[in-house]
């Protein structure tokens, strides 16, 4: 059994070799079918002279796209192919200044550290593997014992690559984020922040509303002056106005109806004696599983989508249990063994939330007579000979968004890399929709026109006057109420409402005061019963009166410190790895020649697909 389970995970070690960095430092090899061809050249790239072949740019983005495509229904988009391609090249980029750095420092793996390692520190999958387990817990007298009577040569080689990659990086790691001190006044204060409460009463000044713009009078210089003042804030990306039209692939009532129709007829088929497994095959959208009779093998908890980890731990062990909705599809799920609640080995046969073969088909042929109507005249003709709406929008280079149609940076880079004012843009495609442009007028990027900001300065200006006026207001109410006044007669006779709130932390975002600002800092540094000076936010001002503070509780920052500074140690040791890769990639001599290198592949071709847990 043990021996079954090691050799199922042979090629989960195979993938840690290229994968690890201590989990702090993961580079992941990902994504599936680039859309270009090498053309039989190997390097599409240099970093410090050193090669980037396709090869492994291409086992990167093959497993990315992988990793996308199992977490989203639809078909990967165009655009997010871009995204992808230019997300592997970095990760590539990345390993080898990584693989550079351990040369440069000298860092080497000994034999006696490999078989140490091996002995000791078992990769992570290996940890989780039931055949290891004894009453849930690792058990390393098992895994030691299968280790040395393990005869299998390819195995332990593959096991020893594992190391001889892992052990360097989590040396270089160390050295990264050597010096890390993390003293205890440090983590009280964090836990602190986090666990100390407060109730408040407060009354809002409301200057925004309270105020009249009527009774402020902005000038024309005071317009000008704050216009030269602030350049900066006016700055604006290149932008275009285009017409577009959007075309859905939302699913209809019908689409769903069919899906949830068809898994409660695989139910119904199962309880009828028909093989799961054979079902499986037949029936399911996961391919990878499908021709494995749906079988996922084990995994642990809290690994799969909510819905479906709750109920592969909940569902009775060789019972069918479904229909089960999750956000890829309907689930059928057959539980064959569950180990201390930890983890499960299950089976499922996947309907997935798709549209039907008709509604498919009359999507496509949309999206494709759009497309041909819009070679040849302008898009609110195209789009009003297929019934759809067209609507106006500004795109920029910063915010490329476009309602119905989300994210369309592939757009966005037609306007400025390709198109002219009055060019109809090709169809392109994400995953919400297709979607057609029109380009009505450019700008390139520069500073706001006076008069284009001027609306808006007026606004900033207003506002300035009516919080002086407020803050003047606010601070002779806090003075009757210093002497005696009780803080909910000042109000009421202002006109003014009182409200209350908590308890909340520092952390916490309250409805009414914000978060991080200076009105929940008074809350914490006021005694119980005193009134606050007028307190100035972004967007209001404040009287705060502290009703009672309830402090973190000390014993329990004791039991969890330890735990605590691991966490903390591990996020500063993740930033100071991001820190030091991006320093590394500032001042090395990347060159990228994919767009000389590598050509547009037959766009006809269908990607691979698939759906895989």
């Amino acid at each position: 059994m043990v021996m079954r389970q090691m050799r199922e995970n042979t090629k989960w070690i195979m993938l840690v070799t290229a994968l690890a960095f201590v989990a702090l430092m993961v580079f992941e090899w990902g994504m599936d079918a680039s859309g270009r061809s090498a053309g039989g050249v190997g390097a599409i790239g240099r970093v410090n002279g050193t090669p980037v072949y396709y090869e492994e740019y291409l086992a990167v983005y093959r497993n990315l796209y992988d990793q996308v495509q199992m977490s989203q229904e639809e078909a990967i988009t165009s655009q997010q192919v871009t995204e992808l391609e230019d997300a592997a090249f970095d990760e590539v980029v990345n390993a080898i200044l990584v693989r550079q750095e351990l040369e440069r420092r000298g860092i080497r793996v000994t034999d006696d550290e490999v078989r140490q390692a091996a002995q000791f520190n078992p990769p992570p999958q290996l940890a989780q593997n039931p055949g290891f387990l004894t009453e849930g817990r690792f058990d390393f007298q098992k895994y030691q014992d299968f280790l040395a009577n393990q005869a299998d040569e390819a195995f332990l080689l593959q096991l020893e690559t594992y190391y001889r990659d892992i052990i360097p990086r989590s040396k270089l790691v160390r050295q990264i984020s050597s010096g890390i001190y993390l003293p205890d006044n440090l983590l009280w204060q964090q836990w602190r922040d986090l666990n100390e409460t407060a109730e408040v009463r407060y009354i809002p000044l409301d200057p925004a509303q309270r105020i009249a713009d009527s009774e402020i009078e902005v000038t024309d210089a005071q317009v000008r002056s704050y216009w030269n003042d602030h350049q900066d804030d006016f700055e604006q990306p290149q932008r275009a106005q285009v017409n577009a039209t959007v075309i859905s692939k939302a699913l209809t009532a019908a689409d769903s109806a069919s899906a949830r129709a068809r898994a409660a007829s695989i139910v119904d088929r199962l309880a009828e004696g028909e093989d799961f497994d054979d079902l499986a095959l037949l029936e399911s959208a996961d391919e990878v599983s499908a021709g494995r009779g749906g079988d996922l093998g084990v995994f642990l908890r809290g690994q799969m989508i909510p819905v479906f980890d709750t109920a592969a731990f909940e569902a009775p062990i060789g019972e069918i249990t479904g229909p089960v909705e999750s956000p890829v599809g309907i689930h059928v799920i057959r539980v064959d063994e569950r180990w201390a609640q930890d983890s499960v080995q299950a089976a499922h046969i996947l309907v997935s939330w798709a549209r039907s073969d008709s509604a498919e088909i009359a999507l496509l042929t949309m999206a494709d007579s759009l497309e041909t109507l819009g070679e040849t005249m302008p898009l609110s003709e195209a789009a009003g000979a297929l019934g759809l709406p067209t609507q106006e929008a500004e795109l920029n280079t910063e915010f490329a968004v476009l309602a119905g149609a989300g994210s369309v940076g592939e757009g966005v880079d037609w306007i400025f890399e390709e198109a002219a004012v009055g060019d109809v843009s090709p169809v392109f495609e994400t995953a919400q929709a297709f979607y057609m442009l029109e380009v009505i007028s450019t700008a390139e990027a520069g500073v706001l026109p006076l008069e284009d900001a001027r609306g808006t300065i007026e606004q900033i200006l207003r506002f300035e006057q009516k919080m002086a006026r407020s803050l003047e207001t606010g601070a002779q109410l806090v003075q009757q109420i210093r002497a005696g006044e009780p803080l909910p007669n000042v109000a009421a006779e202002a006109g003014l409402e009182v409200r209350s709130a908590g308890p909340f932390s520092r952390d916490s975002f309250v409805p009414g005061l914000g978060r991080y600002n200076k009105a929940i800092g008074a809350a914490f540094g006021l005694d119980v019963g005193e009134v606050s000076d007028v307190i100035e936010t972004d967007t209001n001002a404040y009287i705060v009166e502290l009703l009672s503070r309830t402090p973190a509780d000390s014993t329990e920052w004791m039991a969890q410190r330890e735990s605590q500074r691991q966490q903390v140690r591990a996020q500063i040791e993740q930033t100071r790895i991001q820190a030091w890769l991006e320093s590394l990639r500032s001042v090395a001599r990347i060159v990228d020649r994919r767009d000389e290198v590598l050509q547009p592949v037959d766009e006809s071709a269908p990607l691979p697909t698939g759906f895989g847990f």
